[in-house]
């Protein structure tokens, strides 16, 4: 009953809630988040799945990042843990920390107004993903902070379904990430 009250709140308030940054914050503080800055500072958004697409990220969320760049963050591994919708299906992606690995993606400049609808879109605040402060590398090898989502996933990966999967090979190719990593997101295998 109180997760439900919890969803019913989130689906009625958050659109009221995100156009005042006051009451984003103390709806951040309600979920144990801070929320940082003000509205139209910028910030870097590191993505690694869906959101590496066009179609996904400016599209489909309304993202209008002032700039773009293809880069990656050491320490983490990419992973497809996570319970999809229906539960069991199509896992979409997730990092977790490993220190013999990278992951690729596509760093983004947006507002951190921007960063909080974002975050909406992706169920943040809640039970799923986390937003964290990573050490990312453009492909110019400039040293950047940066945000990207993190989940508790589960300790077997799944596997993503073809469409997903498709943004994440699209999306790589789009923003010019390097050969290995493209033919690493080509050797998934997707859900039947």
């Amino acid at each position: 009953m109180r997760f439900q009250a919890r969803r019913a709140v989130k689906r009625i308030w958050v659109p009221v809630i995100l156009r005042t940054w006051p009451l984003a914050r103390l709806w951040y503080r309600v979920w144990g988040l801070r929320l940082d800055g003000r509205p139209d500072e910028r910030i870097w958004y590191f993505a690694y799945g869906a959101n590496m697409h066009d179609s996904a990220f400016r599209e489909r969320r309304g993202m209008r990042p002032a700039e773009w760049r293809g880069g990656r963050i050491r320490g983490y591994r990419l992973r497809f843990n996570l319970d999809g919708r229906p539960k069991g299906r199509a896992a979409p992606a997730n990092i977790s920390e490993d220190p013999d690995f990278e992951v690729w993606g596509v760093l983004y400049w947006i507002t951190r107004r921007d960063l909080v609808r974002l975050n909406a879109s992706e169920g943040i605040p809640g039970r799923r993903y986390k937003p964290i402060v990573v050490s990312a590398e453009d492909a110019d090898g400039n040293q950047l902070g940066a945000v990207a989502y993190i989940a508790d996933g589960n300790d077997e990966d799944g596997n993503p379904s073809l469409r997903y999967l498709t943004l994440l090979r699209d999306g790589a190719r789009e923003h010019g990430l390097p050969g290995h990593w493209i033919a690493q997101l080509d050797g998934i295998r997707h859900c039947e």
